[in-house]
C-alpha cells in the first residue's frame, strides 16, 4: 500500500470509528499496470462479509496525470452471509445506515458503504459508492442479503 493511502487511511480512521463505521481489512491487492496502479480489496465484517473493491493509483499516475489528491470513484461489493446475523438498530429511512467510509482523496472524495433494510422483502441492501463535496458520483455497485428463512437476532426486536 503506498505511503499516501497509508496517510489516508490514518487521517481518516478517526472519522470512521467516530461514526460507529465498520473497520476494513486489506483481503486482496491486484496490480492492473505496469506503473504501480492497484486494485484493493477489502473485507468489512459483522455476520454479513462486504468484501469493497476500490482504485489505488501510483505516484507515477499520480505524477502522470498530475491530480495527487484523489483515486477514481470506481467501486464493487459483494456481500454474503459468513456467520450468524445480529441486527441492532436498523435505520429504516429510505438512505439507510452508513456502515463503512473510507476517504479516497485528501479532502473532497469518500467511499461509503449503506445498508438499507427492505422491510417489504425482508432484504439487507449494501450500497457502494462515492460521496464528493462538489459532484456526486454515479458510479455505484449493489449487494443484498435475503434475511427470509435466515436465523437473525434482532437485538431490538423486528422492525414492524
Amino acid at each position: 500500500m503506498s505511503s499516501l493511502r497509508n496517510l489516508l487511511l490514518a487521517a481518516f480512521s478517526f472519522a470512521a470509528l467516530s461514526t460507529g463505521a465498520a473497520s476494513a481489512e486489506v483481503v486482496g491487492k491486484v496490480g492492473v499496470d505496469w506503473i504501480g496502479n492497484d486494485i484493493i480489496v477489502e473485507a468489512v465484517s459483522e455476520g454479513v462479509t462486504c468484501h469493497v473493491t476500490y482504485f489505488d493509483r501510483s505516484l507515477i499516475d499520480r505524477f502522470k496525470n498530475g491530480n495527487w489528491f484523489e483515486d477514481p470513484s470506481n467501486n464493487s461489493i459483494a456481500c454474503r452471509q459468513t456467520g450468524p446475523i445480529e441486527i441492532g438498530n436498523v435505520d429504516l429511512s429510505k438512505d439507510g445506515s452508513e456502515v463503512f467510509r473510507q476517504g479516497m482523496s485528501l479532502i473532497w472524495k469518500t467511499l461509503v458503504v449503506n445498508r438499507i433494510y427492505d422491510k417489504t422483502n425482508d432484504t439487507l441492501i449494501y450500497l457502494a459508492h462515492s460521496r464528493e463535496l462538489t459532484d456526486g458520483s454515479a458510479k455505484m455497485s449493489i449487494s443484498t442479503i435475503p434475511l427470509y428463512g435466515q436465523n437473525v437476532v434482532w437485538k431490538n426486536g423486528k422492525p414492524q
